[in-house]
């Protein structure tokens, strides 16, 4: 694990041309703290944002390992990190929507705003995106330039730990909205971060029972908690049987894979009735072997791929239900960190002693 001592933090924060920043310094594991890293200035179009809190997720976990995804993805010198609440500090010239001292945090998915998917409605799946902390200089920083376009501004009842993990609450919002949970039976395979989320999205939205498997004992017991009826070790496959027994003999009307697991897949397909919705959101490691003649061609399966958040519908979705109260996230966010324990912050959630893992940089 590659380290380096933090100078100061008051003597980084005088230079009024630098800041404080965490960069991919080397083609090799971990990141490194920069004082005096050149402060963005903001073009016309643009905004520049204090950076507040951010959000650990589970790419940064790869960039953090440098595992052959991030190899062959992130540029080495890098600012790392993408999901974040600040304060607007400075404003482009030819911005006219936000001001100085407003809250906000915002989409990573980047684009001109050009190509067939951004006229038609799904500019998350733009041909041209680009996104913090991996295609252009992220937020583990203190300051940070987001395009007018993707900036959001966050209700004054949404904390700013909540406020800071819009971005992955989002992935969730949209796996279980484009599945149409409400009132179905849903099969949560994994049972992460984000298929945490889900569970207590989908009851929110009105999903009849929940059922989730994970191969984390503790992991599972929360399921339990935020809202799942069952919940199921996938190691032992014979909860496959007893699920569809309990759901007319048929299956789940709706399975949402959140792991990214090959034995997931094959399970999750073989839970799921014929004619169900499967919402795809994990990413496996590496291409999978799936029976797609027996899960998906026979099974008259629709099958939804999931990328990041409908821009902004999603956003919408979640401010409401965020206002109604009705999830629940205190659980799920467990650590906060300042930026200079920036180690501290990965291996905990690494290591699985934390789930979501937030670091305060100017909370």
């Amino acid at each position: 694990m590659a380290t380096s001592a933090a100078p100061s933090v008051s003597a980084a924060r005088t230079s009024k041309t630098t800041m404080r920043a965490l960069i991919k310094h080397h083609a090799g594991p971990g990141l490194k703290f920069i004082a005096d890293h050149p402060k963005p200035t903001p073009g016309p179009r643009d905004v520049l944002i204090k950076i507040s809190k951010v959000g650990i997720c589970g790419t940064d976990r790869h960039i953090w390992e440098w595992d052959d995804w991030a190899a062959g993805r992130i540029p080495v010198g890098i600012v790392t990190g993408h999901e974040f609440v600040g304060v607007i500090e400075e404003v482009g010239s030819a911005v006219t929507r936000y001001k100085p001292g407003l809250r906000v945090s915002a989409e990573g998915h980047i684009t001109a705003g050009i190509d067939y998917n951004s006229r038609t409605g799904n500019a998350h799946i733009a041909s041209d995106t680009r996104i913090l902390g991996i295609d252009r200089d992220g937020i583990f920083a203190d300051y940070a330039c987001v395009p007018e376009e993707n900036v959001w501004p966050v209700h004054a009842k949404i904390p700013d730990k909540v406020a800071a993990v819009l971005d992955p609450l989002g992935n969730a919002v949209h796996t279980v909205m484009a599945a149409g949970v409400s009132a179905k039976s849903v099969l949560i395979t994994g049972t992460g971060i984000i298929g945490l989320m889900a569970v207590t999205v989908a009851k929110a939205a009105g999903a009849g029972r929940i059922f989730a498997t994970d191969i984390n004992p503790g992991r599972r017991e929360l399921a339990k908690k935020l809202g799942a009826t069952d919940v199921f070790d996938p190691r032992n496959s014979s909860w496959i049987s007893d699920v569809k027994k309990g759901c007319r003999n048929e299956g789940v009307d709706v399975l949402l894979e959140m792991s990214g697991s090959p034995a997931a897949y094959d399970q999750g397909f073989s839970a799921l009735r014929n004619g169900g919705v499967a919402a795809l959101l994990g990413i496996p490691a590496k291409p999978p072997t799936f029976n797609i003649t027996q899960h998906v061609v026979f099974k008259g399966a629709t099958v939804l791929g999931i990328n990041g958040r409908r821009m902004f519908e999603t956003w919408y979705q979640m401010e409401e239900l965020l206002l109604s109260g009705k999830l629940e996230l205190n659980d799920i966010i467990t650590h906060e960190f300042p930026l200079e324990e920036f180690e501290k912050a990965h291996e905990t959630m690494i290591s699985g002693a934390g789930i979501k893992v937030v670091m305060s940089v100017n909370g």
